[in-house]
C-alpha cells in the first residue's frame, strides 16, 4: 500500500491531489520519521533543525493508527480545505490519542499545511498490558 500511495508523494513524483491525501502522506511520514518531507508540505518556513527534531521524534514512538472523521472542501478544484483526524501512537509507556483539526491550502498546484487545532489524550498503559501497536508485545518490551 505505501508503495502506491505515499512513496510517491514522499519522493515528490507524483504530487497530493487533494487536501485528504496529503494529510494522510504526512502522517506516513511521521511514521517513517521523514522530517524532510513534513517540513518541505509546510506553508511556513521552517524553523533551523525542525527537519531532524520532526523526523527524530516520528521514530521515537510507535504509531498504532490514523481516523479520519471529517473532511471540509479540499478537493481537486478547491484552494484550500480542512480534515479533521486523530493519530494514535504509544509514548512513555501511553497511549496517546492526537486529534487535529488542519487547515491546508493549494499554493503553486501544490498542496500545504497551514495550521492545526491539536488536542492530545493520553491513557497510561500497564507495562504488562498487550502493547497496542500491534507487535504482539508487552508494552515493557516494546514502547516502555
Amino acid at each position: 500500500m505505501y508503495e502506491e500511495c505515499c512513496a510517491p508523494r514522499h519522493t515528490a513524483a507524483r504530487p497530493a491531489e487533494t487536501a485528504l491525501a496529503l494529510m494522510r502522506s504526512r502522517y506516513s511520514a511521521f511514521t517513517r520519521g521523514d522530517g524532510p518531507y513534513l517540513v518541505a508540505t509546510c506553508a511556513r518556513l521552517p524553523r533551523p533543525g525542525e527537519a531532524e527534531a520532526l523526523g527524530a521524534w516520528g521514530r521515537s514512538v510507535g504509531w498504532v493508527g490514523l481516523t479520519v472523521e471529517a473532511v471540509e472542501g479540499g478537493g481537486p478544484g478547491d484552494a484550500d480545505g480542512v480534515v479533521q483526524f486523530t493519530a494514535r501512537f504509544v509514548e512513555a509507556g501511553a497511549l496517546v490519542a492526537l486529534s487535529e483539526r488542519s487547515r491546508f491550502a493549494r499554493a503553486d498546484g501544490r498542496w500545504r499545511y497551514l495550521e492545526g487545532e491539536a488536542r492530545a489524550q493520553r491513557q497510561k498503559l500497564g507495562r504488562n498490558e498487550p502493547c497496542p501497536c500491534g507487535s504482539g508485545l508487552k508494552v515493557k518490551q516494546c514502547h516502555a
